[in-house]
């Protein structure tokens, strides 16, 4: 079965640093990875990511082929059409490379600062991507002198590539009433996975759409041959949270050759977003992991 394969940035702590993103950017493609993602955070310091396109706008502008994805820009603290216009710019910039994945939001404290009743984040989900989804197909805006029309429009047609960061069962039904691939939590162990993916499916099926044939699984993956690096990882994970083996895939490549077999056969999986950014783990350590993860998926996707 074929694999693509995306990686997250793996050192966030650049303060917004464009060139220290866009550096990981150019890494990522040379590596011949599918797609590099940034996820979106507010009022988290200095880790924070507040306008994920922005920097994937500078991302796009030094890489060529690398497809470029957002693991949540949040919509329900977004006017739509701001929101369309930034994400038809970004496709534009970079010639059809956005992979948009979507989200409601979980922390009370970024709807409290962006004064948006938490309450109204899965209706304001819907509505929003509703009206940009319009936009982008070049329907009116509104009608002033003349019909108001989004320009530019995006350059994947009939819109970028959505994808539905999904936590939880409401959240769940919501990407499948949508008929969109959805993003699920990086931390659920394979067998919550599974149920998850039925249930999508069947509220796929039930809301009229075609079968979803996008199956991605986003996983922190370390790989090496020395064991004190490995036990490392091991003992830095475990202190993030329990159960490390059911979210995180660390060992060598036979090993992660192995459990990324088991993902495929449980789960369908067909489009992995490797994680990065273990705390203590050195850039030069985790690039080595990921230049493993590329020659060892290639490999399975030339066999």
């Amino acid at each position: 079965m074929s694999l693509q394969v995306g990686v997250t940035a793996w050192e966030f702590g650049t303060k917004g640093k464009a060139v220290d993103l866009a550096k990981q950017g150019e890494i990522a493609e040379a590596l011949g990875f599918n797609s590099f993602w940034l996820p979106e955070s507010h009022f988290a310091g200095p880790s924070s990511i507040p306008a994920p396109l922005m920097l994937l706008a500078t991302i796009a502008a030094r890489t060529k082929t690398i497809r470029l994805g957002s693991t949540s820009y949040l919509l329900p603290i977004r006017h739509p059409i701001q929101a369309a216009e930034e994400v038809a710019v970004l496709d534009r910039l970079s010639n059809g490379r956005v992979i948009l994945g979507i989200g409601r939001g979980f922390q009370d404290d970024i709807f409290i600062g962006f004064d948006v009743p938490v309450k109204d984040k899965r209706k304001l989900l819907k509505e929003n991507l509703g009206i940009m989804i319009r936009a982008w197909q070049g329907e009116p805006i509104a009608m002033g002198k003349a019909p108001i029309l989004l320009a530019p429009l995006p350059v994947q047609k009939p819109y970028p590539r959505i994808w539905v960061a999904a936590f939880g069962p409401l959240a769940l039904k919501q990407a499948g009433t949508l008929g969109l691939p959805y993003i699920a939590s990086p931390r659920e162990s394979m067998s919550v996975l599974s149920e998850n993916y039925t249930a999508h499916r069947h509220h796929v099926i039930n809301a009229g759409h075609s079968p979803v044939t996008t199956i991605p699984v986003m996983r922190t993956i370390f790989i090496s041959t020395r064991p004190a690096l490995i036990k490392q990882v091991h003992n830095t994970l475990d202190t993030q949270s329990e159960a490390v083996d059911e979210w995180a895939i660390v060992g060598d490549e036979a090993f992660v050759a192995d459990k990324l077999a088991e993902y495929q056969d449980a789960l369908g999986l067909n489009y992995l977003i490797a994680r990065g950014r273990i705390p203590g783990i050195e850039s030069s350590d985790q690039i080595a992991s990921h230049e493993a993860l590329a020659k060892l998926t290639m490999s399975s996707r030339q066999s």
